[in-house]
């Protein structure tokens, strides 16, 4: 007889993020043909997942990890987990492996071209999601994996994948022929970790717009050349061609910015949402309409260009200076707060949800 186990979710109300609740049951651990069965051990609970659930529906980050019931869905979370049981050629148990997780004690999956690397989950509803989102990185290959710095892997490593290619898809493009770029929500770590990605560029200026709770803390990242509070925006020169990198959401912030600046706004670049959870709008008053920035799209191409290998390399390495920039200095950027269990979770995601995360914490959750 195959052992049972107790399967434990935490399920959140679609139209309602701000309610969660956990669910258990008794399931024996069987994986069918083809199939494994992967134990999350931990995760990390950010704004950004906040923003996964968000855009749910028009993005489908709901179709990962189904429930089962249309009105609650799985928030996807970036975290470690370890094979339990195995049907699968080059799927050892005991291995641990990074990628996207449901916030679940356990998730069946169906791995599908196994490298040394990793696999995909060609789970039957995963086939028509974007597959960057179904790969699965063993540990033990991944040249840039420590067991000292997993904490910061899944807290950082992808908001960096959204910086990073930010960053190089704005260079790619010659920066739209601005030479400077205004940050909404400067102080989220997506938002500063893109200006990073920019720095020694002597002809670009990074301006930061921020509340003027975190002012002062955005003043102190050292990435910025320019820190505002978003009441300040009326002291915003007008003389220099610019991009508005927007990663607030906030829309009456995006008409502000787009009427102060008028036809020296260039570009105008929506890349996510770290103040409101409210359905992505693409609009604007005046000037140039936003465009979406997804980041899978300049994977793909850089794919094509460069090769897997290369960059795998750039976002590694990147990252790494990342951690640096984090975590050194007298004052680390970062506190890393772990947490245990699914009420802890549970929590977390209202305190996310309603804005009252510091943007100097990051949170863990072992599960």
């Amino acid at each position: 007889m195959p052992s049972a186990s107790t399967v434990t979710r935490l399920i959140t109300r679609k139209n309602d993020l701000d309610q969660s609740r956990i669910e258990t049951q008794e399931r024996a651990l069987v994986a069918g043909p083809g199939e494994a069965i992967l134990k999350v051990e931990r995760c990390s609970l950010t704004t950004n997942n906040i923003t996964y659930a968000a855009y749910g529906d028009s993005m489908n980050y709901w179709g990962f990890f189904p429930t089962g019931e249309a009105e609650w869905g799985h928030i996807p979370v970036w975290g470690f987990a370890d094979v339990l049981v195995s049907n699968v050629d080059g799927v050892a148990v005991g291995e641990r492996f990074y990628g996207y997780f449901p916030m679940a004690s356990h998730l069946w999956m169906k791995p599908e071209r196994v490298t040394e690397r990793g696999f995909y989950d060609a789970a039957e509803h995963r086939k028509d999601l974007t597959s960057a989102y179904n790969q699965y990185t063993r540990c033990s290959w991944d040249p840039y994996y420590s067991a000292d710095t997993e904490d910061l892997q899944i807290l950082l490593k992808p908001l960096f994948l959204t910086s990073a290619m930010l960053a190089d898809f704005l260079q790619d493009n010659q920066f739209f022929g601005a030479t400077r770029l205004v940050f909404s929500s400067a102080s989220s770590k997506t938002a500063f970790g893109t200006a990073v990605c920019l720095e020694g560029r002597p002809e670009l200026t990074r301006v930061a717009l921020t509340s003027s709770a975190n002012r002062a803390f955005v003043a102190e990242l050292g990435c910025y050349e320019q820190t505002l509070a978003y009441d300040e925006l009326g002291s915003l020169d007008t003389d220099q061609p610019t991009l508005y990198v927007d990663f607030s959401g906030d829309l009456a912030l995006r008409d502000r910015v787009h009427q102060r600046l008028g036809r020296r706004l260039l570009y105008s670049c929506f890349a996510g949402s770290a103040q409101t959870t409210d359905e992505a709008r693409l609009t604007a008053i005046e000037g140039p309409q936003p465009v979406f920035f997804f980041a899978p799209i300049q994977i793909r191409k850089r794919n094509a260009e460069w090769g897997p290998e290369r960059v795998s390399q750039y976002i590694g390495e990147g990252l790494q200076r990342f951690y640096r920039t984090v975590s050194e200095g007298p004052a680390p950027l970062l506190e890393v707060v772990v947490d245990e269990g699914y009420e802890a979770a549970r929590q977390l995601v209202s305190r996310l949800y309603h804005g009252q995360v510091p943007p100097t914490q990051g949170n863990i959750i072992k599960l």
